[in-house]
């Protein structure tokens, strides 16, 4: 049996950047203090979720990879020896930038990068106007602790993004997050829209039999300039293993470092009572390609 500790590293951002990451850091050390092979860390960890309006300015937030925040991250890395799942505003090039989650290996080094594929654009999630839809396609980055199938927020309500990653051998995906709910919006449809987004994760799971790991951010962020209600991020984040089954899942209100051992040879087991990859007909599976096929 191939077990992997993983932790995930739940927590409220404001908007001083040493602030949130010293609040990254530390859940690192906790959770290598506790045997945590793998840290993952929710998406835009350094500071507050600036989407909900647009601003030029936010542009500024922006920086290179590697940079000053993976030289930081990378030395705990190194000290911890952890693998760690980051996620930055990424500067590529003047006027180019990019929503990215990179992994850095044991020893400090970048293993490798994601970039955010699917960009929404909705009211308080205003990501068209900062981030570039990413280039570097499907592809699990292979580290240390396995071939980690890392995706990003918006990705996670794709079957198709975790199908892809799976059928290029991820191990597990990953999904650093920002996700939070609407203040005016009544109670029961809150929980609704809470409930959809833990059943497409584990959904992704079943149906490509490998674990799933999400992160989410947690606490109310106002808007920047105040023309909406803010957003008050769910937490809520949690394990699943390949079959579904909840291994852990933090609270929606509060701070949380949560752990799980994750069983990486399941997959096996699980995949030849429940054969999807050998029963797909991907000879009839053309119209995918089309953006509706009516």
């Amino acid at each position: 049996m191939k077990t992997l500790n993983v932790s995930l590293v739940q927590q409220s951002c404001g908007t001083d950047k040493k602030t949130n990451l010293n609040k990254s850091i530390d859940g690192i050390r906790r959770a290598a203090g506790s045997g945590s092979q793998l840290v993952v860390l929710q998406e835009l960890h350094t500071g507050p979720y600036f989407c909900q309006n647009e601003d030029v300015e936010h542009f500024d937030l922006a920086e290179t990879i590697p940079g000053p925040t993976t030289e930081v991250l990378g030395n705990i890395a190194r000290e911890c020896e952890v693998v760690i799942v980051a996620s930055l505003f990424e500067r590529r090039a003047p006027g180019l930038y990019h929503n990215t989650a990179l992994v850095l290996e044991k020893d400090g080094n970048i293993a490798g990068l994601y970039r955010k594929m699917h960009i929404p654009d909705d009211p308080g999630f205003y990501e068209k106007f900062y981030f570039t839809p990413g280039d570097l396609g499907f592809k699990p980055i292979a580290s240390s602790v396995g071939r980690l199938g890392v995706l990003v927020c918006w990705d996670q309500w794709y079957p198709e993004a975790a199908r892809l990653m799976a059928l290029a051998g991820a191990e597990l995906l990953i999904y650093p997050t920002a996700i939070g709910w609407d203040p005016i919006d009544a109670p029961e449809e809150q929980e609704r829209q809470m409930v959809a987004w833990r059943v497409i994760q584990r959904a992704h799971a079943i149906a490509n039999g490998i674990p799933v790991v999400t992160v989410n951010r947690v606490g109310f962020e106002p808007s920047p300039d105040r023309s909406t209600g803010g957003i008050r991020f769910w937490g809520g984040s949690f394990i699943a293993g390949c079959q579904g089954e909840i291994l852990t899942q933090a609270d929606t209100d509060r701070e949380q470092l949560i752990t799980a051992d994750i069983n990486l040879t399941r997959s096996e087991q699980v995949r030849r009572i429940w054969p999807f990859f050998r029963d797909r007909r991907i000879d009839a599976y053309q119209d995918l390609l089309k953006r509706y096929s009516i």
